[in-house]
C-alpha cells in the first residue's frame, strides 16, 4: 500500500488519481500509524515551505524519516522534494529533513517567478525512477524556489540556471516537477516508483 501524506499542503486529489489510474493500492492519510505501516510513501506539496511545520506538530516528521531510513521507497513531489534538503530561503526558521545537502533558493530576480509550465529533463544514467524516460522529455513545473544540483541529482532542468529536477539515493526519490500533471511521462515515472 502506498500512503500519500496529507499535511494540508498537497495536490492530493491529482496525485491519488494518477496512482489510481496505474492500478496502485493507495490511500491519502494524515495518520502516523498508516504511514508507518505503508509499503511506500509519497510526500506531495504545493505552497510555502513553512507549511512543512505541520509534519512536526502531527508526529509525521519522525514517521517519515524512520520509514525512509528503514528502506521504504519514498517519493517527495515539489515541496515534498524540497523537504528532503537542509532547508529553504523561503522560510529560514524551518529546517528540512537534511537527507540531501544544500538549501533551496529563489530563482534569480531576472527570471519570471514562479517558473510555471513545461520544461525538459537532462537525465543522468542509471536512475531507477526515470528508467525508460527519454532524454529531454518534458515535465510540468510550478515553483518559485529550486533545489541545488547535488551528487544525488538524477535529472536537471534549466530556468535561468540549472537546478535539480529529480534526486535519487537508494530508496529515496524526489521530483521538483509534478508527475501527476506531466502526462504519459509523469505516469511512467510514477509507475517506476510503484515498481521499485
Amino acid at each position: 500500500m502506498i500512503a500519500i501524506v496529507d499535511y494540508g499542503a498537497g495536490n492530493l486529489n491529482s496525485v491519488k488519481k494518477a496512482f489510481d489510474f496505474l492500478g496502485a493500492d493507495v490511500v491519502v492519510t494524515d495518520r502516523r500509524e498508516i504511514v508507518e505501516n505503508a509499503d511506500k510513501i509519497v510526500l506531495p506539496g504545493v505552497g510555502h515551505f513553512s507549511s512543512l511545520q505541520t509534519l512536526s506538530r502531527t508526529g509525521l516528521w519522525d514517521a517519515l524519516l524512520q520509514a525512509a531510513f528503514a528502506g521504504k521507497p519514498f517519493l517527495g513531489i515539489c515541496l515534498g522534494m524540497q523537504w528532503l534538503f537542509e532547508g529553504s530561503a523561503e522560510c529560514n526558521d524551518i529546517t528540512g529533513a537534511g537527507i540531501f545537502t544544500g538549501r533551496c533558493r529563489q530563482f534569480p530576480a531576472a527570471m519570471k517567478s514562479p517558473h510555471v509550465g513545461w520544461n525538459s529533463l537532462a537525465i543522468q544514467p542509471g536512475s531507477r525512477l526515470l528508467r525508460g524516460v527519454a532524454q529531454e522529455s518534458f515535465v510540468y513545473y510550478t515553483h518559485s524556489f529550486y533545489a541545488p544540483v547535488v551528487e544525488a541529482t538524477a535529472a536537471t532542468s534549466e530556468y535561468g540556471l540549472p537546478f535539480a529536477g529529480a534526486v535519487e539515493r537508494g530508496n529515496i526519490f524526489g521530483v521538483q516537477f509534478h508527475p501527476e500533471k506531466s502526462g504519459d511521462v509523469g505516469l511512467a515515472i510514477l509507475k517506476n516508483f510503484c515498481e521499485v
